[in-house]
């Protein structure tokens, strides 16, 4: 292993680390991809099921946009304490059975409130609590998925890699729902809105089945490394302990930074939507369109980033994100019609995935030895409460300070802000690589 590599599995004190080679690593990250994928897929309150119904709540219940954030703002509660079912998976092992308990408890029961919820007639009052309680067991199996994979990431010294597994676990599922998300929405225009409701929470149901097989009968190597990686000393310590020593691990804090200001788009959600459907004639079809092509941008630029985390320092990396991040989405203030935006999202995508990647590889590397989950639930959190809050700013200015234009110079404005933070990362870690 190289000094680099060295420094990058002993910035957090006890971590081990064992190099796997060829077949075996490429399998093991694939592995770890899978519950990411099929959580994200089936997620309430994005993408497949999350899309078509921020259109019924637009094209059917005909609400505002900032009556939608405020939707979407509640629903996402759960997400903002995503942390918490992070440390239970960390201190919890459901029958002893460690995620794959997690996986096959929580993933059965999200699969049948998701078909209780199929054959309930939908309004306001029944998609606000239903994806509520959705979302609350989503965050069980969320906490497993990526505890799993960034302990298993950590224990072979190729958290870069990890990076890009789990990114473009959550992407693809995303790029692949805004689409059919989108024309979901727009072919079941016609019908009834419980047969709408119907299928879109059918689908859900059946990707949580899927869930929990693989709980019961994914590969043994998988859930046996990530338990290995997570041992922690004989002497446990009480919950209250571990908090303390999460809280106390400067590392994390340039993350917790990085992740708010990442996420912090007020020109990139709602307002984004809104200005598609409402200036620019978009239909649900191409707004869905858009999302995917953005997304599908980020794919390429994560694989890149899976051989730079092999050559490059981290610190390196973190510098080349954060600089490509900023002029993200400025090819937006020149777009005036639908055809211009999807053209505009192509480049959109491209500038991001190196932030992006790089600033889960820093969550990664950053975390306390046995609070896998907790960190990477904290940092899924933060993604959560800056996206709805800048959800909710970027709606206000879109509808009484100066549109959309302003939205995405105070979204250009935030990401800048990212810079000066990356001098507060420990050189230790900003000097590793994988192994």
């Amino acid at each position: 292993m190289s000094e680099a590599a060295a420094a990058t599995v002993e910035e957090v004190p006890g971590l081990p680390a064992i190099p796997l080679h060829g077949g075996q690593r490429v399998r093991l990250l694939l592995y770890a991809g899978v519950p990411i994928f099929i959580g994200n897929f089936a997620a309430p309150y994005q993408g497949l099921i999350g899309l078509p119904i921020t259109f019924f709540l637009k094209n059917r219940l005909h609400l505002a946009a900032n009556q939608t954030a405020l939707f979407n703002l509640i629903i996402s509660i759960p997400l903002f304490v995503g942390f918490v079912f992070g440390f239970i998976r960390d201190r919890w092992s459901p029958g002893g059975a460690g995620d794959r308990g997690h996986l096959v408890v929580f993933g059965f029961a999200t699969a049948v409130v998701f078909g209780r919820t199929a054959f309930i007639a939908p309004a306001y009052a029944t998609l606000l609590i239903s994806v509520f309680l959705l979302t609350v067991l989503s965050q069980f199996v969320g906490g497993a998925a990526a505890g799993l994979a960034s302990s298993v990431g950590r224990h072979h010294a190729m958290s870069g890699q990890m990076s890009t597994v789990m990114n473009a676990a959550i992407l693809t599922p995303q790029v692949i729902s805004f689409l059919l998300g989108g024309i979901l929405s727009g072919a079941l225009e016609g019908a009834g809105a419980t047969n709408a409701a119907r299928v879109i929470f059918l689908i859900g149901a059946g990707l949580m089945i899927a869930m929990t097989a693989f709980g019961a009968f994914g590969p043994r190597r998988l859930f046996d490394d990530a338990k290995a990686g997570t041992e922690k000393p004989a002497l446990r310590l009480t919950a209250g302990a571990d908090v303390l020593r999460l809280l106390k691990t400067w590392a994390i804090w340039p993350v917790v930074m990085i992740q708010l200001l990442w996420q912090f788009a007020p020109g990139a959600g709602v307002a984004l939507q809104y200005h598609m459907a409402n200036d620019l004639k978009a239909t649900d079809a191409q707004v869905g369109a858009f999302f995917s092509i953005f997304y599908v941008g980020f794919l390429p630029v994560y694989l890149l980033y899976a051989w730079l985390a092999q050559r490059l320092r981290l610190g390196t990396l973190l510098w080349i994100g954060a600089i490509l991040a900023v002029p993200q989405m400025a090819s937006l203030l020149l777009i005036r019609s639908a055809s211009g935006a999807l053209w505009a999202a192509v480049p959109m995508g491209l500038l991001g995935g190196i932030g992006q990647a790089a600033f889960t590889d820093l969550a990664m590397r950053s975390c306390p030895k046995g609070l896998e989950g907790t960190m990477m639930m904290l940092f899924l959190s933060l993604y959560w409460i800056s996206t709805r809050v800048g959800d909710l700013w970027g709606a206000d200015l879109y509808e009484h300070h100066g549109g959309f234009n302003t939205a995405l110079w105070a979204t250009i404005a935030v990401y800048a802000a990212i810079l000066p933070i990356i001098f507060l990362v420990p050189k230790a870690i900003k000097a590793g690589k994988d192994a």
